[in-house]
């Protein structure tokens, strides 16, 4: 139970006021906010942002905190959010401005080394894979959970400075789900997040760059009176000449 003594209630349309004039003190003081901004109620459409938003609702860990953070998102309520390797640092205004870390472990070696494996030869290009435009297969695969590449409840570690005794409180949520509509605009994002390189997944990436140039064998090589023969030159005038010929050698005067 929490001893905080909560203020009076704000209606969605004063909260979303405060919230932008919040955002433009913000900027006015040179601050570099990066903002969610959300038109209508779909806080995500892309495959990557929907499949973010899915997993985190296939959790019973966190479907009572959610729906709170969906109305802050779509109020406009998340007035900065930067996504890096394994963190995620948002602001978020409710009756103040409160700060929010979101830490999440890498995907393993051997777990990303499946995922690559089960998706091999399926996707063509980086432009398909962030576009979404993939087999539904490697789309199961790659929202598998537990073994996929979005997190599961274990690997976040969440942090707020709001007063709530939760360990998801609403201002948590709306940064969770801001994720999933950042990622409609840049998904490359969740492979940074998940610290992996999505070209990893691409079909046959890598697969020549290690091997050895292979060496001429003796039955393949062409004799030069065969190159003679195929080019029609006389080959040996020409290596005399160019033996002979002072020119060519010689690096011309400076004038």
């Amino acid at each position: 139970m929490s001893f905080y003594s909560w203020g009076p209630y704000v209606s969605v349309a004063e909260r979303r006021k405060q919230a932008a004039a919040k955002l433009v003190k913000m900027r006015k003081k040179g601050q570099a906010v990066d903002p969610v901004i959300i038109t209508g109620r779909t806080i995500a459409s892309s495959f990557w942002g929907k499949a973010w938003c899915r997993n985190l609702e296939n959790y019973s860990d966190f479907e009572s905190r959610l729906p709170r953070g969906r109305s802050y998102v779509r109020n406009g309520s998340v007035l900065d959010l930067k996504i890096t390797k394994g963190e995620v640092a948002a602001l978020v205004w409710g009756s103040k401005l409160y700060r929010i870390k979101i830490r999440i472990a890498p995907v393993n070696a051997p777990r990303w080394s499946a995922i690559c494996k089960d998706c091999s030869g399926s996707i063509d290009s980086v432009v398909e894979l962030l576009q979404g435009r993939i087999d539904k297969s490697v789309m199961d695969r790659v929202s598998r959970q537990e073994s996929g590449l979005f997190p599961a409840p274990n690997e976040i570690e969440l942090s707020c400075d709001c007063p709530d005794w939760a360990d998801m409180c609403k201002h948590i949520a709306a940064a969770l789900y801001s994720i999933g509509a950042r990622l409609d605009e840049r998904p490359e994002l969740l492979f940074i997040l998940r610290g992996v390189d999505e070209k990893d997944l691409i079909a046959g990436a890598g697969k020549d760059l290690t091997k050895p140039t292979r060496k001429a064998t003796k039955g393949k090589l062409l004799v030069e009176d065969d190159m003679a023969a195929l080019f029609g030159l006389d080959m040996a005038d020409a290596e005399n000449e160019t033996r002979t010929d002072p020119v060519i050698a010689r690096k011309a005067p400076a004038v």
